[in-house]
C-alpha cells in the first residue's frame, strides 16, 4: 500500500482494506474508541497495526452477527487493549459488560455489505460481508457451516445462489467495482462446493449404474451451477462425468460413446450458447448390441435454453428437482438404472 506501517495508515486504507465505508471506522471511534492511536502533524488520522487488527476483530465479529457494542468489547479484549472509557459519547453510561459471545451463540445477521440482498437468509448476510472484505478465510468457514447445517441442495439455492445475485447486481450497478467480489465469491463457492464430500453424509452408489455426464455447451464458460449438481448428485451416490466449461463438441460426443451414461446434462446460461441441433445430435447417439441399442436421456438446463430450443428435451425447474431426476435415470432411488432403450 502508499502508506508504510511506519506512517501509519490512512482511514481511507483501512476502510478499503476491510470493505467498509470510513464513515463506519469514525462512528466507531466515536461510538467504542476503536480509533487510531496516532494522529499526524496536521490531525489526520494515522491507524498502526495494533488499530488495524482491532477493527479486523470488529469486523469479523460483527459478520457473525454478534452485537456491535459487544463486538467492540471482545476485540479490545482479543488484543490487549483498555476496557471501554465509563460513558459513551453522549455521556449515558454503557450497557453492562457480558461474557464474549460466540458466532454459534447468536443469530448471524446484519447488513450484508453493501450488496442488495433484499429478503434473505440471516447467512447470507454474514457471506456478503465477508466478500466485501474479500475475506476468504471467513468465506470458506461460512460456506462449509452453511453445507453442514442445510444439505447442498438448500445451502446452493437458499445461501450461495441469492448471495452471487446480489454480488452480480451490485457490480451492474457499480461499473466496474466490486468485479473482485464476485470473483473470489464464485472461487469459494466452487472449493466449497468441492469440498462438500467431507462435510457432508454420502449415499450408496448406485449398484450398476450408468454415470451421468455433465457439460457446459461450447462457447459457455458458467460452469458454477454445473459444479453444484455434480455435487449434488455426489452426495446422492450418482457417478457423474464432469467435463466442465466450453466443451467441444467432439469431445462431449466421444465421453457419452465411450461411458454410455443415463443422461446428459447440458449447460448453458446464455441464449446464445444454446443449441437445439447439439442436443438431438446427443440424444441420437446409440450403443450396444443390434435390437438392444441403447441411448442416453438429454437434459437441457440453464437459463440460455427457452421451450423452443429445449423442445421436445425434459427441463428441470431447480437443482432439487434436476437430483431427484438424474438420481432416478441413474437407479439411485432404487429403480432400474440405466439409459433408455432404443425403440
Amino acid at each position: 500500500m502508499a502508506v508504510t506501517d511506519a506512517a501509519g495508515l490512512t482511514t481511507g486504507a483501512v476502510a478499503r482494506r476491510l470493505g467498509v465505508s470510513p464513515a463506519t471506522l469514525r462512528s466507531w471511534d466515536r461510538r467504542y474508541g476503536l480509533g487510531p492511536a496516532l494522529r499526524s502533524e496536521g490531525r489526520h488520522r494515522r491507524w498502526g497495526p495494533r488499530d488495524v487488527a482491532l477493527v479486523e476483530e470488529m469486523c469479523r465479529l460483527a459478520a457473525a452477527g454478534v452485537p456491535p457494542a459487544e463486538a467492540a468489547r471482545v476485540a479490545r479484549l482479543t488484543h490487549g487493549g483498555q476496557a471501554p472509557p465509563a460513558h459513551g459519547p453522549s455521556g449515558a453510561p454503557p450497557h453492562e459488560p457480558q461474557a464474549p459471545v460466540s458466532a454459534q451463540e447468536v443469530r448471524r445477521g446484519g447488513a450484508g455489505g453493501g450488496l442488495p440482498l433484499g429478503d434473505a437468509r440471516q447467512e447470507c448476510r454474514g457471506l456478503a460481508r465477508a466478500a466485501v472484505r474479500l475475506d476468504a478465510p471467513e468465506l470458506r468457514s461460512r460456506l462449509l457451516d452453511a453445507l453442514g447445517q442445510h444439505g447442498l441442495v438448500t445451502a446452493w439455492e437458499e445461501v450461495m445462489v441469492p448471495t452471487l445475485r446480489a454480488a452480480g447486481r451490485k457490480w451492474q450497478s457499480s461499473g466496474d467495482r466490486y468485479v473482485e467480489v464476485e470473483h473470489l465469491l464464485s472461487w469459494e463457492i466452487s472449493t466449497a462446493l468441492r469440498r462438500a464430500a467431507l462435510v457432508l453424509p454420502r449415499g450408496e452408489d448406485a449398484v450398476g449404474g450408468a454415470p451421468v455426464v455433465l457439460a457446459c455447451v461450447p462457447g459457455e464458460l458458467h460452469s458454477l451451477p454445473l459444479e453444484a449438481l455434480e455435487a449434488a448428485l455426489e452426495e446422492r451416490g450418482v457417478p457423474t462425468r464432469m467435463l466442465g466449461a466450453a466443451v467441444p463438441v467432439e469431445a462431449l460426443l466421444a465421453c457419452v460413446r465411450r461411458t454410455g451414461p443415463a443422461a446428459v446434462v447440458l449447460w448453458s446460461q446464455t441464449r446464445s450458447t444454446a443449441s437445439a441441433p447439439l442436443a438431438r445430435h446427443v440424444a441420437a447417439l446409440q450403443w450396444g448390441p443390434a435390437g438392444a441399442r441403447l441411448r442416453p436421456v438429454v437434459l437441457p438446463a440453464g437459463p440460455g435454453w427457452d421451450r423452443r430450443t429445449a423442445a421436445p428435451f425434459p427441463r428441470c425447474a431447480s437443482l432439487r428437482e434436476a437430483v431427484r431426476t438424474l438420481g432416478g435415470l441413474s437407479g439411485a432411488d432404487g429403480s432400474v438404472p440405466g439409459p433408455s432403450a432404443d425403440g
